[in-house]
């Protein structure tokens, strides 16, 4: 379990690294706080954990057993008469609470946390129309946009509005207007300009055109980081909500319902990877005899057949979402793993019987 706990700790922090240093940059450049970014990071981690807990459980089943091989205990427990399939228990009750630690996190709290992600994203997108609201002063909230408001009324009035968007590379436009309105619409906020003008600069500095306009609706999306759709998905909710209302929550979020019942079995395929890579790790340790040189042979042995697994995993997640109905397909993975660890612990176990017949 410490090796475990130390395993899970790098394994967490390398993806944390990868997934932090994206998000921090489009934080700060969007001009938000370093608490929202350790926020926003710390509801990102049950994801991560939940991905990596195996891993972690498989490293410290190794750790473990190749220094009790390193220091000639396992063959002294074997030479006492302990069978692999004795010495399978204790690993596979470390695997079995691995398993329930990643059910937490993947039934519960993953889902939990995506939903509060979104709702803090969305939260973000609503201040970023408050931060262009600023007097006074030229705001570039995206490449080739650029906003100047000369004041801002109680009444929500922006006057002396200037907006350039010079994002084709072909063409300037300028927009100006006396006043504007900043409005919500069904696909994010509209800035209403009212009397201006438009003005249009072609590159080759040939022509400029102008028109006029007493009213103009211009979209914000560009300006604004993306929102959610306002509705949860699937991963936002727990596997008891997939399993229990599977039908509102396909209407709900425009999937199918054998979608949603193979995305909840998915969820349980997952839970059961960590017993079945320790009792592989096992299986490949006790394959080999006592040797000066070590078990490395039996330990990438034991990596080639986790690799195997995940490339099995991977492909049963692309058959299972072309068709739903191959749900089964999703303990594939898993099964293998168990099927393989059994296998290697009964060709551990014969090299002893036979010794032992012979003996007699």
């Amino acid at each position: 379990m410490a090796v475990f706990g130390l395993a899970s700790l790098v394994l967490v922090m390398v993806y944390w690294i990868n997934r932090a240093v994206v998000l921090f940059d489009q934080l700060i450049a969007d001009g938000q706080s370093a608490w929202v970014f350790l926020e926003l990071t710390a509801l990102a981690l049950p994801s991560i954990v939940k991905l990596v807990l195996p891993l972690a459980a498989f490293a410290a089943t190794l750790y473990a057993l190749a220094r009790l091989a390193g220091e000639s205990e396992l063959t002294v427990m074997q030479a006492t008469g302990a069978s692999p399939w004795q010495l399978a228990r204790p690993v596979l009750v470390f695997g079995l609470i691995v398993a329930a630690l990643v059910s937490i996190l993947t039934h519960v709290l993953a889902p939990a946390a995506l939903g509060r992600l979104d709702d803090r994203q969305d939260e973000i997108a609503e201040t970023a129309t408050a931060r262009l609201l600023r007097e006074g002063a030229f705001i570039s909230p995206n490449s080739g946009l650029t906003l100047y408001i000369r004041e801002i009324t109680p009444e929500g009035e922006l006057r002396g509005l200037l907006l350039s968007d010079s994002r084709d590379p072909s063409v300037s436009v300028t927009y100006t207007a006396s006043s504007a309105y900043l409005v919500r619409g069904d696909d994010g906020p509209q800035l209403v300009m009212v009397d201006g003008m438009i003005q249009r600069l072609f590159r080759d500095g040939t022509r400029l055109l102008t028109t006029t306009f007493s009213d103009l609706a211009y979209d914000l999306g560009p300006f604004m980081p993306e929102a959610s759709r306002g509705t949860r998905s699937s991963r936002e909710r727990s596997t008891l909500e997939l399993l229990r209302d599977g039908p509102r929550v396909a209407r709900e979020t425009g999937k199918s319902e054998a979608q949603i019942f193979a995305e909840a079995h998915d969820r349980f395929a997952e839970t059961l990877l960590a017993p079945a890579a320790t009792l592989m790790g096992l299986g490949c340790l006790l394959l080999g005899q006592f040797s000066r040189f070590g078990v490395w042979r039996q330990v990438i042995l034991a990596i080639l057949l986790v690799i195997g697994v995940n490339g099995i995993q991977s492909a049963s997640v692309q058959a299972v979402r072309r068709d739903p109905t191959l749900w089964p397909v999703s303990y594939l993975p898993a099964l293998t793993g168990f099927a393989l660890a059994a296998l290697l612990l009964a060709l551990s176990a014969r090299p002893r019987r036979i010794g032992r017949e012979a003996s007699a």
